[in-house]
């Protein structure tokens, strides 16, 4: 049984038996992690109101080989994003980014890739909690997001082909998008291919843009009216490819922060 003592972000929490919970964790260690907290809902000592989705946590456990669930002994407040609670919007798109993550993230990663993802996710509910969501922040967070958990589209050539739009296409040309093979296709490539999903060269640079940049960039980006709208229902539709299911989140969101998307309901 090895021991396991790193930071972590709570993604889900559920109450098992009289005075346990399971906790659902994305370590900077060891990638996403189920773990069960004995008498977590009786010791104030072992974890002081630490145990609610969002927070950073200092955690200590243990792994033991083939057990389907780790052992988390302790967990410390690093951080509680409190930001995150005191608005709708962020709360929601919090809800969001952390479901995404908790139904992606794989499980046993280790070294530069765990704490790559652990690393986005604390800087996004940082921003999150600090600026003032809109539609831009949603699509653009959720692009990185996947693109965090490994799925990044491309949108700068062909993915059957690797033929790359001329320079001097305009910017409101419509190329494809196939959303099984996660990138733009060329014409020719684009026959007798279904999941396709149209949408302006322009709108592809400025996601490619929103890839490129920093986090902090996003706060400051924006995208309106047909982009926003073309980005929506891509990111959409691309995210629902590899979850499979609507997220439990995403009504609310889509309530609290709505997007323009046609398609996408």
């Amino acid at each position: 049984m090895s021991g396991v003592r790193c930071e972590a972000v709570l993604l889900r929490s559920v109450e098992y038996g009289e005075s346990d919970r399971i906790v659902h964790l994305l370590t900077s260690d060891h990638g996403r992690l189920t773990a069960i907290a004995k008498g977590a809902r009786r010791s104030h000592r072992r974890f002081p109101g630490t145990l609610d989705v969002f927070n950073r946590l200092a955690i200590e456990g243990r792994l033991k080989p083939r057990a389907s669930m780790a052992f988390l002994e302790q967990a410390r407040l690093v951080d509680a994003f409190l930001g995150l609670r005191d608005e709708p919007r962020r709360y929601a798109l919090a809800s969001f980014l952390v479901e995404m993550l908790d139904r992606l993230s794989p499980e046993g990663v280790a070294g530069s890739e765990a704490a790559r993802l652990f690393r986005f996710t604390i800087e996004s509910l940082d921003l999150v909690a600090r600026v003032r969501p809109d539609a831009t922040l949603r699509v653009l967070l959720e692009l990185r997001a996947l693109d965090a958990l490994g799925l990044r589209p491309e949108l700068g050539r062909c993915v059957r082909c690797g033929r790359v739009p001329a320079p001097d296409v305009a910017p409101g040309h419509v190329v494809q998008f196939h959303v099984a093979d996660g990138g733009i296709v060329c014409t020719p490539c684009a026959l007798r291919l279904d999941g396709l999903v149209p949408i302006e060269l322009g709108t592809l640079r400025r996601l490619a843009q929103g890839l490129d940049g920093t986090l902090e960039a996003l706060g400051e980006a924006r995208l309106e009216g047909r982009a926003l709208a073309q980005a929506a229902r891509l990111l959409f539709r691309f995210q629902r490819f590899h979850v499979g299911v609507e997220l439990r989140s995403e009504r609310f969101l889509e309530e609290v922060l709505p997007v323009s998307a046609p398609g996408a309901a």
